[in-house]
Formats: C-alpha cells, sequence, structure tokens
C-alpha cells in the first residue's frame, strides 16, 4: 500500500463543465485557468481535454508552468498572468500579461535583441487592489501600445471578490473596465480582446463576459456562488466535479466506551466503537482544521473524522457500518454510492476556499485519469 491518497479525476466531468461555460458565455473564446497544476488536479492532461474540446486559451501563474505544458508538446496560446521575467516567458512562447510599465519597457528591450514581437495583454487594476495598471491607464496603455516590439492584443483585469457576494463591488469595477473600453476606442487603440469573467461572472455576471471569459473553478466542477444564490443566479447550469479523493482503511479498531482517540484525546468514545483508521493525514492536504468536524464516506455511509487529524493518519468512527474491511476505499472529496462530499463542504470545516481544497488534496495525491460518461 502507497502512502497517503489517491486522486481520481474524471476528464469527462471537465469536457461536460467546459460546455457548461461556453453555452453560458455564447461561445465566447474561454480562458482555461490551468495554475497550481490544473488546481490540484494535473495540468498536462486537463489541458489537452480542455484545448481537444473548443478552450482557446491556456493561463498559467509562472513561465515554469508554460514550460511543463510546452515539453508535453502543447502548442496553444498560454497567458502567463504574473511573471515579471520576461525573457523566460518569451522563452515558453507565453503570452505576457503586462502589469508594470517597467516590465513593458524590458519587455521591448528583450524584443529588440531578439529581433521579434510579441503579442501581449495588459492587465489593470480596477479594485482589486494587487496587480495592475492604476492611474490614468488609458494613457499608460496607450503608450506601452507604442513601444517598439509590442502589440497589445488583450486587456484583462480581476474581480476582487470571487464569489460575488459584493455585486455592488463587482458591478463598478465593470463599469471601470468598460470606461477604459470607450477611452481607448475612442484614442483610436481597438483591443481585439477584453476579458475579467472569472468562473460566478461566468454564471452570473453577462455583463462581464466581453470578448472572452476566464474561469477556473467551474471547469473544475466546483461552484463559486454561495448555495442560496445558485438557483438565482447560476440559473439551471449543471456542472460536475472532476476531482475523486480516496484513503484506505489501515486498521478496524473495537474501542470501549471512554477510550480516547489520538493526540490529546480531544475525543472520547461514549459507546463501544468500531474505529478506522485511514491512510491520509495532513501532510497528504487532508488538513488538521478536519479534527473532529469533517466526514468520510465508507462503505457509502457517513462516517465522522474523530480525534485530530494526524500527520499521515486520521481516525473515524465507522460504527454500525456494515461489511468493512482492512484495505477498503474511503472517500474524502467526492461520490460514494449516493453520497457527496464537496469542497465547499469541506471548505467550511477549515474557515477557507473550495480552492485551497482542490489544490491541497490534490497536488499531493497519486493522480488516475479516467473518462466516463457524465449525465
Amino acid at each position: 500500500m502507497h502512502r497517503g491518497t489517491t486522486t481520481e479525476i474524471s476528464l469527462s466531468a471537465l469536457s461536460h463543465n467546459l460546455s457548461g461555460v461556453r453555452r453560458l458565455c455564447g461561445n465566447r473564446p474561454v480562458i482555461a485557468v490551468v495554475k497550481a497544476d490544473a488546481y490540484g488536479h494535473g495540468a498536462v492532461e486537463v489541458s489537452r481535454r480542455l484545448l481537444r474540446d473548443g478552450a482557446s486559451f491556456l493561463a498559467v501563474a509562472f513561465a515554469e508552468e508554460a514550460r511543463e505544458l510546452r515539453e508535453a508538446s502543447l502548442a496553444c496560446p498560454i497567458l502567463v498572468l504574473f511573471d515579471p521575467d520576461v525573457r523566460e516567458v518569451l522563452a515558453q512562447d507565453g503570452i505576457p500579461v503586462i502589469a508594470d510599465m517597467r516590465v513593458a519597457e524590458a519587455l521591448s528591450r528583450e524584443t529588440g535583441r531578439a529581433g521579434r514581437s510579441v503579442g501581449v495583454h495588459v492587465k489593470v487594476d480596477t479594485g482589486m487592489g494587487r496587480l495592475g495598471l492604476r492611474g490614468d491607464v488609458a494613457a499608460q496603455v496607450l503608450s506601452l501600445s507604442r513601444l517598439p516590439g509590442i502589440s497589445v492584443e488583450g486587456v484583462m483585469t480581476h474581480l476582487s471578490d470571487a464569489d460575488l457576494s459584493d455585486p455592488v463591488a463587482a458591478g463598478e469595477q465593470i463599469r471601470r473596465f468598460r470606461s477604459l473600453q470607450t477611452a481607448l476606442a475612442g484614442a483610436g487603440l481597438k483591443i481585439p480582446c477584453l476579458h475579467m469573467a472569472n468562473s460566478a461572472a461566468v454564471l452570473a455576471l453577462p455583463e462581464a463576459h466581453f470578448d472572452a471569459v476566464r474561469p477556473g473553478l467551474l471547469l473544475y466542477g466546483c461552484w463559486p456562488l454561495e448555495e442560496a444564490e445558485r438557483a438565482s443566479r447560476g440559473g439551471n447550469a449543471s456542472f460536475e466535479p472532476a476531482m475523486t479523493v480516496k484513503a484506505r482503511i489501515l486498521s478496524l479498531r473495537r474501542m470501549p466506551a471512554g477510550s480516547a482517540i489520538s493526540y490529546g484525546g480531544t475525543f472520547k468514545t461514549k459507546r463501544d466503537s468500531l474505529i478506522a483508521v485511514i491512510s491520509a493525514g495532513y501532510a497528504d492536504g487532508y488538513s488538521r482544521a478536519f479534527s473532529n468536524r469533517a466526514q468520510v464516506i465508507a462503505g457509502g455511509t457517513r462516517a465522522p473524522v474523530v480525534g485530530r487529524v494526524c500527520m499521515d493518519l486520521t481516525m473515524i468512527d465507522v460504527t454500525g457500518i456494515e461489511g468493512l474491511s482492512e484495505g477498503d476505499e474511503v472517500v474524502l472529496l467526492g461520490r460514494q454510492g449516493e453520497e457527496t462530499i464537496s469542497a465547499s463542504e469541506l471548505s467550511s470545516h477549515a474557515a477557507t476556499i473550495p480552492y485551497e481544497i482542490l489544490t491541497s488534496l490534490g497536488g499531493r495525491a497519486r493522480r488516475k485519469l479516467y473518462d466516463d460518461q457524465v449525465p
């Protein structure tokens, strides 16, 4: 038995989810965000499937992620979102995202040395306060467009409220972005591709779709909207989680009432209990915050995590679940039988967001890919 967890990735779910995004955005180009190893799903195989099914661009954080895709013979356009090392971005035939005039000037010098021209996307800050041109943005974009060796092919911004819990803030960012579009057009600079829509905006803000959309979480089957907002803002869209995370039962232990379980004795059995020790812990991305809070699925039935999650092991109470044996699989994330545990559910136990759950669990597990039919 290998250590830790196994992650199963449904390629068909990815196809299904991309199709749903394309329907929602009126078949605009989709810039598929595959940074952080495709949110723990495996960047190369995920990218191959999304490109096969119609994604127009990929987006990564840094040039080393683009290198991995190029070494896998992926020849598509790749936006490099955050890397100021323009030489390395160009070496990977990436599309630089320019968020700083100094970087633009460095890129212009580099293209001059190389005797080439390069298309770029310009990042503007409409309210995120992280990266992007600020101040008289239209003047800066116009100045940047005149630099030798640079062609402005896109302008982008980033919504500061990823789940749109504050629609007023999102609306103000859209207004600022549209105002920039008008100013640039008035100055004679037509931008082929403006984009700002994240997964939540794909679902709920068609006015943010502009020329292309830039989903991440939604492609992996996670809803970016709160449960209460799904019906009103997400319509009848259907998205399927692509990731299932499993571990195995290492040991089944009969414990009398009053037995302390795991470090610190934070849980004591209230009855004679059957406790399963499973092969997953915080070293595998299964957060210590899940201690005495989360559930897993064993034998098609939910079973609570009891005691503190350890580095390599976690204990669950499987009292009353029939037919379990050592070596059986349990599901930490995903579906088994009629039960499902979502990334949103796990994130609620750890006071975090689904993005962290996916990247933590998916990035540390042995990965298996499969292709099945999504309803």
